[in-house]
């Protein structure tokens, strides 16, 4: 098991990490990388953080904040691959520890007891919780935009046919054209940065993810893109390329953040 030194220098068992970038960040902790820093208690810094998920000898759960974005990414990609990696930041690239976890995890530490919160001391902010993704919102919403995402080809041939593009003004479902009119809009007025993240697809082709007040957006800049709403539960609603979804698309491309 990895360990590490939180900002009391208690040992953590380390469980997982994730990065905290304007392009790279936990989608169900909010639309942006500002709102997501916001939500940690954090300073948006454009370098970013690595979030360290652990427990301490008494089971306690804890997030270790730190700077060195590059270990952390380092290690993600050794776990992703099956290898080991031994995941210690050093003491200066540590901002602090928070008390619980702001994501859901279905692991623990052996030998520790069971994870819970540490007791509150007197001026620790409230633990961290993940989000209630269990109801349809905002975080099950970015879930689902998620998901089209990792599984965009499974999800491309249930409407191969059947997508048309929603045009201001024409019969195309309302929710729809509020948020093609909305993504437009951010090319002339950029929005926070990780509102429009973009990342590899095959080809030449980029996969964009774009997030709005109630909405999110999945897109292939060769192809067609998916809406999902939060007024509508578990609807997600397919646009077509037509004339100008292309145009859109890549316009949102040029502004977005990208993983270095």
């Amino acid at each position: 098991m990895p360990t590490t030194e939180s900002a009391d220098n208690d040992q953590l068992f380390v469980l997982t990490a994730v990065l905290l970038t304007p392009a790279q960040f936990p989608s169900v902790l909010g639309d942006d990388y500002p709102e997501v820093c916001a939500g940690l208690g954090l300073e948006p810094y454009a370098e970013g953080y690595g979030l360290v998920l652990g427990q301490d000898g008494d089971g306690a759960r804890w997030t270790v904040v730190t700077e060195d974005v590059s270990l952390v990414a380092c290690a993600i990609a050794a776990w992703d691959c099956g290898m080991e990696y031994d995941l210690s930041p050093g003491e200066n690239s540590i901002v602090g520890a928070l008390p619980g976890w702001p994501l859901a995890l279905a692991v623990a530490a052996p030998g520790v007891p069971q994870p819970h919160d540490p007791e509150p001391q007197e001026g620790d902010p409230a633990p961290l919780t993940p989000p209630d993704a269990e109801e349809w919102g905002p975080a099950q919403r970015r879930l689902g935009a998620d998901e089209i995402a990792m599984q965009w080809a499974a999800w491309r041939e249930q409407v191969e046919g059947d997508a048309s593009f929603a045009e201001p003004g024409d019969q195309a479902h309302k929710g729809v054209r509020r948020v093609l009119e909305e993504a437009r809009g951010y090319v002339n007025d950029p929005p926070p940065p990780g509102r429009v993240r973009s990342s590899f697809a095959a080809g030449e082709a980029r996969t964009l993810r774009v997030d709005g007040p109630g909405w999110s957006m999945v897109a292939r800049t060769d192809d067609i893109a998916f809406v999902l709403l939060d007024e509508e539960p578990g609807e997600v609603h397919p646009v077509g390329r037509g004339p100008e979804l292309p145009g859109l698309l890549t316009s949102l491309d040029e502004l977005s953040t990208r993983p270095v």
